[in-house]
């Protein structure tokens, strides 16, 4: 090929590829409006059931869209459940950090997250309101999918997991607490954290559960703080 021929052909190939790239961006931009619809249904459903026994015929009619549009998505039930518990997660991530954002000390920046986190996890401490739904706690989500999707759950939950383990090196270097391995103390630390919700759902005298600030005490305790 010359380089006539070639410099003839880039124009060509120049419109073209932005005509197909409009196309592909209006696509894209169509179906994250209809993923979300049908998200904000299910949060609905979610909200008004107080769990997350719903069918996927009713967030279709809550949606206002077709069977055949919610399979173009989701696989399935599981696989729109998975997609709720990533919302839920990345929201309790950015929150996460706006909580210990504006805080310097290490000891108090751990402190704070330990107890946000049990806020969003432990359904008996209250709902966190996020945008027009009330997102339910994290454990509700994780429990249901752990079993069949644990690469899954531990993919989305990895943002909330770094940011422990840096406050616990934070901390340690601080020396505000006392741990040889901060990785694994602050697996530790997540752990007690996320599975309080079960021991309190057994408690049902409200006065008598575990509250975030008990937990904290245990873990602070434990971390040698």
């Amino acid at each position: 090929m010359s380089e006539l021929e070639s410099t003839e052909e880039a124009p060509e190939r120049a419109w073209r590829e932005r005509a197909v790239s409009r196309s592909l961006n209006a696509a894209r931009s169509r179906a994250e409006v209809r993923v979300q619809r049908f998200l904000d249904a299910a949060f609905e459903l979610i909200d008004e059931k107080g769990t997350t026994e719903f069918t996927i015929q009713e967030v279709i009619d809550r949606s206002e869209q077709s069977l055949r549009g919610f399979y173009q998505h989701f696989d399935g039930k599981d696989e729109l459940l998975l997609a709720l518990f990533e919302e839920t997660v990345a929201e309790a991530t950015e929150d996460l950090h706006r909580t210990i954002e504006p805080l310097t000390d290490p000891l108090e920046r751990l402190r704070e997250f330990t107890i946000r986190l049990h806020e969003w996890c432990d359904p008996s401490d209250k709902q966190r309101k996020r945008s027009s739904h009330n997102r339910r706690p994290i454990m509700d989500f994780s429990v249901q999918l752990a079993a069949d999707y644990a690469d899954r759950v531990n993919a989305a939950m990895a943002p909330i997991s770094k940011q422990l383990i840096q406050l616990i090196v934070d901390a340690n270097a601080a020396g505000a607490i006392d741990v040889d391995d901060p990785r694994e103390a602050a697996a530790v630390v997540q752990q007690t954290v996320m599975n309080s919700w079960f021991g309190n759902r057994l408690i049902q005298n409200a006065k008598k559960r575990l509250s975030a600030e008990a937990i904290w005490e245990f873990c602070r305790r434990g971390l040698g703080g």
